[in-house]
């Protein structure tokens, strides 16, 4: 008889209880003919052939990848450039690039925390940013979502010198924005820093596209600001933007900077296209707010279970997991892929179709995914037992 691997037996077993759970996650090859309202192009610039000129034009400049880490010799005059641009649209001193948006916030998180640091988190952050958190090794609390009392009252009863508050700019499963005037008077109240994670709000908000901190609020309200370039700018990787000791104490001793090859330099090209075009084009802006604006009065007079975010992320709050499912289903049949978000990214009983919009959305792309929701809708009222 063959020793059973325990190994094997335990790999097995979570996969039976998360299939049990019906939380089994599949990828999707996504056909070019389907409807996108999953991804997070906002501004529909990964598809701007401008872009992908100047990705091509990057690599047959600078070769396809860095080569090395940016302390060895990865570290190229594209990167320098794309790290000048961002620090000036964000208004801040200097930037520093990281590979993904996932290794930004655990390397800030690693470089300034350890166990002598208290670190207060928004309820619903990214999980990158507790992850990060949990790798610092610094006492962590959290608040409750976008409750600046909740917050100031653990900052007031916390022993620590050093205090770290932490928000997404939006929160990426909710399209809420975080109330950045309120986190700025309760930290520093506290002598506590504040580090924004503005992945979702880099290139949709703001007047020159900055995100909800950019420019409006300096290092000196929010010393540590975090944006993603995968998402609006449409490339791929990520920044942190503060002050010139900031970062230069990430340089030193964020691991996942320093260990690590540099950013593909033809990736710095393309971002810095974009960069240019969205400062210079607002109106991908304005045709992203247009689109928002008509998809939320056109499902709210559907009677569809909306939720009361402003940004291209629109939650459709379904509650039970296989009615997620169902619906998603239904969709992903007439070609038309929306994310179906089940905890544990989202809390328990908060199940949803997590919806956006892009500026490349026209507007029949939108009335047919609202006729395929309002078919969603009628089918579950013609089937009662099955909801």
């Amino acid at each position: 008889m063959p020793v059973s691997d325990p190994w094997q037996q335990r790999l097995t077993a979570a996969r039976a209880n998360r299939q049990l759970a019906q939380r089994w996650r599949t990828r999707q090859v996504v056909a070019n003919s389907t409807l996108d309202f999953a991804g997070n192009d906002y501004l529909g610039l990964a598809q701007d052939p401008r872009i992908s000129e100047a990705q091509a034009a990057g690599a047959r400049l600078y070769g396809a990848g860095a080569g090395a880490s940016h302390l060895v010799s990865g570290h190229l005059a594209v990167h320098d450039a794309l790290e000048d641009a961002l620090a000036r649209w964000t208004g801040r001193e200097r930037a520093l690039l990281f590979s993904t948006g996932y290794m930004a916030n655990l390397g800030v998180l690693q470089a300034l925390a350890d166990r002598h640091t208290a670190i207060f988190h928004d309820r619903l952050n990214h999980a990158s940013l507790i992850d990060g958190a949990t790798l610092s090794g610094a006492r962590s609390r959290r608040f409750h979502h976008r409750d600046t009392s909740d917050l100031e009252n653990l900052l007031g009863r916390s022993e620590c010198a050093h205090k770290l508050v932490v928000s997404d700019g939006v929160f990426s499963m909710d399209g809420d924005v975080a109330d950045i005037a309120s986190l700025v008077t309760v930290s520093q109240r506290h002598s506590a820093w504040l580090m924004v994670d503005d992945a979702h709000g880099v290139g949709v908000l703001g007047d020159n596209g900055s995100g909800c901190v950019g420019s409006v609020w300096n290092s000196t309200e929010v010393p540590i600001l975090v944006g993603t370039l995968g998402k609006a700018l449409g490339t791929a990787g990520a920044f942190v933007a503060g002050d010139a000791e900031l970062i230069g104490h990430l340089i030193q001793f964020s691991r996942s900077y320093i260990y690590t090859t540099a950013q593909p330099p033809a990736i710095a090209a393309a971002t810095l296209k974009a960069l240019e075009i969205v400062q210079g084009e607002p109106e991908h802006r304005a045709q992203l707010n247009a689109n928002i604006a008509y998809f939320r009065r056109e499902a709210l007079r559907l009677g569809l279970p909306l939720s009361t975010s402003a940004t291209p992320i629109q939650p459709l709050i379904l509650a039970d997991e296989a009615r997620t499912l169902r619906w998603a289903g239904q969709l992903q049949k007439r070609a038309i892929h929306v994310g179906a978000i089940r905890p544990p990214t989202v809390p328990k009983g908060e199940a949803r179709l997590r919806i956006t919009l892009s500026a490349r959305h026209q507007r029949g792309d939108i009335d047919q995914l609202l006729a395929a929701l309002d078919q969603c809708r009628h089918h579950e009222a013609l089937c009662s037992p099955c909801v």
